[in-house]
């Protein structure tokens, strides 16, 4: 079988700090020409977006797509909410989900996959300022033994 390849336009870096993410998902998402042609130049921003359930559909909020510069009157408000497309099973079990209390869904990356924008939602849990910590120190700790290795090889 062949792996199917994609290319990651846009990751949200602060997600993984802020957030414990437990699973994920792949939706595809509404959007008009211009904002494709925005998208496929790189200019996404994932940063303070979130997504959330609204009478049946999942709703994208936050997630700022730069104007096309060529695009004059057909481009869109760079913040407006857009649509993600998940099928009606997967609606349901995500709003089970985001019911419980401390769950919420963030987009985690952005990418292309077989020509069409798809974004990857994580169902995630907050985490609090000391499990931030501890993130931190773990990672400073592998980067400090990775140097040591990296030295004692030379």
């Amino acid at each position: 079988m062949v792996k199917e390849s994609y290319k990651v336009i846009a990751q949200n870096k602060k997600a993984r700090h802020d957030y414990f993410i437990e699973e994920t998902i792949e939706a595809g998402i509404v959007l008009s020409g211009t904002e494709v042609k925005s998208i496929r130049q790189g200019k996404l921003n994932l940063k303070d977006s979130y997504a959330s359930v609204v009478d049946g559909e999942v709703i994208l909020s936050g997630m700022h797509i730069s104007p096309y510069e060529q695009g004059n009157i057909f481009n869109k408000d760079p913040l407006r909410d857009r649509k993600l497309l998940l099928h009606k099973s997967e609606i349901n079990r995500l709003l089970g989900l985001t019911q419980q209390k401390g769950l919420t869904l963030i987009p985690t990356q952005a990418y292309l996959k077989r020509g069409m924008v798809k974004i990857e939602l994580g169902v995630a849990r907050g985490k609090k300022l000391y499990d931030k910590r501890d993130d931190i120190a773990a990672r400073d700790a592998k980067r400090e033994i990775d140097r040591k290795i990296k030295e004692q090889y030379r």
